[in-house]
């Protein structure tokens, strides 16, 4: 198998302007009552799950885990809807997450819910962060780096 290109190495300006996002919404996030960090952390988880990236799906694992997360939630996560483990604001991020990230049309109904549940900022943060990490699996499912090595931030 050809080893794939370190695309941080190769264009380290283009991957700063992601790093400066993600560092942007986790300061607005650790500020939010409606979705705090840890929410955007199982966000993050599920919509690797969606697309299927498992260096992504292992990365988020880990840290939800270093955060404090129970491995139940995390394992549970690919089933949230049948599961009494999240609340009604988890469940909401993570309905819009589902809708965001597979492309589905978004309607009076859902939009109107979606912002009443969020509020306006919150709503356009969590919408950027799911294309954020929309945009981290493609880019790592392309150039596939090793599973497995990463360590959780401390």
């Amino acid at each position: 198998m050809t080893k794939r290109i370190d695309y941080a190495a190769i264009s380290p300006e283009a991957i700063k302007i992601l790093h400066r996002q993600e560092n942007y919404l986790h300061s607005q996030f650790q500020q939010s009552d409606t979705v705090p960090v840890r929410t955007w952390e199982l966000v993050k988880l599920r919509v690797s799950q969606i697309n299927q990236c498992a260096f992504c799906i292992d990365m988020h694992s880990k840290d939800t885990l270093a955060m404090g997360e129970t491995a139940e939630r995390i394992y549970g996560l690919s089933a949230w809807r049948d599961m009494p483990l999240y609340s009604e604001a988890e469940r909401a991020a993570l309905n819009w997450a589902e809708r965001v990230t597979s492309g589905q049309s978004i309607d009076e109904d859902a939009y109107q819910q979606a912002q009443d549940s969020f509020g306006k900022q919150s709503l356009v943060d969590l919408t950027i962060a799911i294309n954020a990490i929309n945009s981290w699996n493609r880019i790592v499912k392309v150039f596939q780096p090793e599973v497995g090595r990463y360590q959780p931030r401390k």
